[in-house]
């Protein structure tokens, strides 16, 4: 049987890691490499990480000493190309405790081309669904109820398993490398999993969600829950907005998946908004869902100066004036004084109007006119990463 290098990331999470570390060593079928990095921690990970290391040889250990943290997406990667040393790569959280031959059960699933996920059993703390078990076996490392977690292992086994991907997800490396990874655009985390899972089902790669093998999940404690067990933490709503908004910008919707978790992933067209009578709060508001914006407001400096350290796309290339000539292949004019949420839920919704639509001409809608010169759109050009520019912009 192949061998597994974990991938873990970790920061000021000790008790967590000590929790998941030990069970990967207590369940696993064999031994495998573990690759930990310690984020700029201050809660003594680093030091349990070089005594843990002294001890087992399959440990490998990377610190990052601040003072700020590198943040997932960055860390993954290094994990993987500098640690990781064998075929397949395994990303698990430093709050997950696996059930017995996860590791086993895993492997006997995965081949080239797949990405194979472990199902997670969690505490009631986020929304139910069909592709994982709510079972209250406790928030914290101290209250697990291991004897019922193996009950409920026992319980929910079955041999099929179901197309969808979540963390803990495996594949080969080098299908993790052919895609170049985790886009750094998503530093330090938040929609880095939707927007590599996308590549993953645009690069062909078949998702299988294995129901043998099983996580208790504790959930959120790196740092969304970083200020308490169900507070969204200030860091962690920070990132996730700007990160939902370069989400946006990168693929024109929001993080889609079925019920299972499988991706949808809309076409990205060439989008371009003519909007008479403009404002800021609309610019904001507007600017994310497409390829140019086009507008009259007096003075946009205001608006790229304050959203332009948050981003790598070139806002002063993508706010023009309406003046301009409009080059896109979708041109969508209105006038703003008109505008109502629906309007611009209408919007947020055009990839899939207009994948539905499928037709090039001209038509009105509500205040909207549209005019589709070509269909045509670059999805499979968002399949690689790209190395960002720099890391210059604000954590």
């Amino acid at each position: 049987m192949e061998k597994i290098s974990f991938i873990i990331p970790s920061r000021d999470n000790l008790k967590y890691l000590k929790w998941a570390y030990e069970g990967l060593r207590k369940n696993c079928s064999q031994e495998h490499q573990i690759c930990m990095a310690d984020d700029a921690s201050t809660d003594g990970t680093w030091e349990w990480m070089v005594e843990e290391k002294k001890k087992n040889k399959n440990l490998s250990i990377y610190r990052n000493f601040g003072p700020d943290r590198l943040g997932l997406t960055i860390l993954y990667d290094y994990l993987v190309e500098e640690l990781a040393t064998n075929d397949v790569v395994m990303f698990f959280h430093a709050d997950m405790y696996p059930s017995k031959d996860m590791d086993k059960r895993i492997l006997d699933r995965l081949e080239r081309g797949t990405v194979v996920s472990a199902t997670r059993i969690e505490p009631p703390l986020h929304p139910d669904g069909p592709e994982k078990i709510i079972s209250p076996l406790g928030f914290e490392p101290e209250e697990f109820d291991e004897k019922k977690f193996n009950q409920d292992v026992e319980l929910y086994t079955k041999s099929e398993y179901t197309e969808g991907v979540f963390a803990p997800w495996a594949l080969y490396k080098e299908d993790y490398l052919d895609i170049n990874g985790h886009d750094q655009l998503f530093i330090p985390q938040s929609r880095e999993d939707s927007d590599i899972f996308n590549r993953f089902y645009l690069n062909g790669y078949q998702f299988r969600q294995i129901w043998d093998g099983f996580v208790y999940h504790l959930t959120s404690r790196g740092s969304r829950f970083r200020d308490g067990v169900g507070k969204d933490s200030t860091e962690w709503q920070y990132s996730n907005n700007r990160n939902m908004r370069n989400f946006i910008r990168k693929w024109g919707s929001t993080p889609m998946h079925d019920s299972m978790m499988k991706p949808i992933v809309l076409p990205k067209y060439d989008i371009g908004l003519v909007v008479k009578n403009c404002n800021m709060e609309l610019l904001r508001a507007l600017e994310p869902w497409c390829n140019t914006i086009y507008h009259d407001v007096d003075d946009v400096t205001d608006y790229i100066n304050q959203e332009q350290p948050h981003t790598e796309y070139d806002l002063n290339g993508k706010i023009l004036s309406i003046d301009s000539e409009v080059s896109n292949d979708i041109e969508i004019r209105f006038d703003a004084s008109k505008i109502s949420n629906d309007n611009i839920n209408f919007i947020s919704q055009m990839p899939m109007i207009l994948q539905e639509h499928n037709e090039v001409g001209s038509f009105a809608y509500d205040i909207f006119e549209i005019s589709i010169k070509s269909l045509e759109h670059k999805t499979k050009e968002l399949i690689k990463s790209k190395p960002l520019k720099s890391y210059n912009f604000k954590l």
